[in-house]
């Protein structure tokens, strides 16, 4: 049996395997290259089958009481002016127990849920992968080699596991000639759980928010691009990008671009996919963005993690050979991806309108909705996608989860630090 599993990546798909292999008797070894917990980070859905996956850990009550709290979006002109306002689960598609949470404080509550029977080692990072028959050999940039039964690629759209396993990054990737960047800025709009949208060119749109229990906000630049040459390693120089891209746009954009350079949590990324023809190679297999990455246009990369961990734990736990359960695994998941990535091409035109008209036009359409004869109807239908997408998979009641008593020993409530990540 595929007993000792090392996960690469310490965000959110990680540590929910982490929960689920404890309970069904594993050993999880989780690598991550950051030197702590990663905080912060943008808001994030739960919605659909991911939702029970959360429940079903009895995390539920706690990922509510720490979500968003969003009250509601305006969209606005260069005057700052409102032209048209949404309640947040209407403007969020989101339905029945569906949330929206902070990146960061959902992958701290999985932390912490998980730091006494995982084994967490923060500041390292795989270098090398050789497999053999009965094992994974896995070199470390810092810590010494160690063989595991198994090894899970956790580790994000720019997944270092998948790139030594499967081949570079961009045989994988699928591009939609897009790109954001999200960072932390001070909250001058004085924004109390509410978030301003402004369309400040085709294809090109700035959104601002503050969420509940926080001081700051965060502000998101969207723009419309072709494949752009950029160092990824350069934050520096990825910020004049985003700077030049918005240079001489009107409303408060200056202002804002000007809190970015200042911003110690700078995102930037292209708005692209992860499509890959299978899931795993040996023993070694990839959970979340690292195989399937939705893009942030889809709002489901926090949900496929969550049920992706469900149902790896689970089909390795109901399987008597981890090539059988590899198998299960993606033949579960792989309808259920693609169903939400469909929804990425879709949502994407609707932030990023390639001219004024199709923008001042979904702008009206949103301020009419109140108005307009049969608007629940309506809304029904704009939202039957998402939740259709959020709903297309069932998750198996996999025996060994009716018993959510402890299964395996703790291993070690330890924090190992292997030293800093390299620059």
């Amino acid at each position: 049996m595929t007993k000792n599993i090392l996960i690469s990546g310490a965000g959110v798909a990680g540590p929910a395997l982490a929960w689920w292999l404890h309970r069904h008797g594993f050993s999880a070894t989780v690598v991550e290259r950051a030197p702590s917990p990663r905080e912060g980070g943008y808001k994030v859905d739960i919605r659909g089958v991911a939702v029970d996956v959360v429940r079903r850990m009895g995390l539920l009550d706690q990922v509510h009481a720490t979500s968003t709290d969003m009250q509601g979006a305006a969209f606005v002109n260069k005057r700052g002016k409102r032209l048209a306002t949404l309640d947040a689960d209407t403007f969020g598609f989101r339905h029945g127990d569906d949330t929206e949470i902070l990146r960061g404080d959902l992958a701290k509550i999985l932390y912490e849920a998980t730091r006494e029977s995982t084994e967490y080692v923060f500041g390292d990072w795989i270098t090398g992968l050789a497999q053999r028959s009965d094992g994974v050999d896995v070199t470390f940039a810092h810590g010494a080699p160690r063989r595991f039964d198994l090894v899970v690629g956790a580790d994000g759209l720019h997944s270092g596991v998948r790139a030594l396993a499967f081949g570079p990054e961009e045989d994988f990737l699928h591009r939609f000639d897009a790109y954001v960047s999200i960072s932390t800025v001070p909250n001058t709009f004085e924004l109390d759980r509410w978030e301003l949208l402004h369309s400040a060119a085709p294809g090109k749109m700035v959104n601002v928010y503050s969420t509940a229990r926080a001081d700051d906000a965060k502000a998101a630049f969207w723009f419309s691009a072709p494949p752009l040459p950029y160092d990824r390693r350069d934050v520096e120089g990825q910020k004049n990008l985003v700077a030049r891209q918005f240079a001489e746009l009107g409303w408060e954009i200056p202002a804002l671009l000007d809190a970015m350079r200042e911003a110690g949590d700078f995102y930037f990324d292209p708005v692209c996919q992860i499509r890959m023809d299978r899931f795993s190679a040996g023993r070694v297999t990839l959970l979340g963005d690292a195989g399937y990455c939705p893009s942030p246009a889809s709002g489901q990369g926090t949900s496929l993690a969550l049920v992706g961990a469900y149902v790896l734990a689970g089909e390795l736990a109901a399987s008597g050979d981890f090539t059988m359960a590899l198998s299960r695994y993606e033949a579960e998941m792989r309808p259920y991806v693609e169903k939400n990535q469909a929804l990425a091409k879709t949502a994407l035109r609707g932030i990023l309108p390639r001219s004024r008209a199709f923008a001042w036009f979904n702008t009206r359409m949103i301020k009419l909705m109140p108005y307009l004869p049969g608007r629940n109807r309506v809304l029904e239908q704009m939202a039957r996608p998402i939740r259709e997408a959020a709903n297309a998979l069932v998750l198996k009641d996999y025996a060994e989860c009716r018993d959510l008593r402890h299964t395996a020993s703790p291993l070690t409530s330890e924090v190992i630090d292997s030293g800093p990540p390299s620059r």
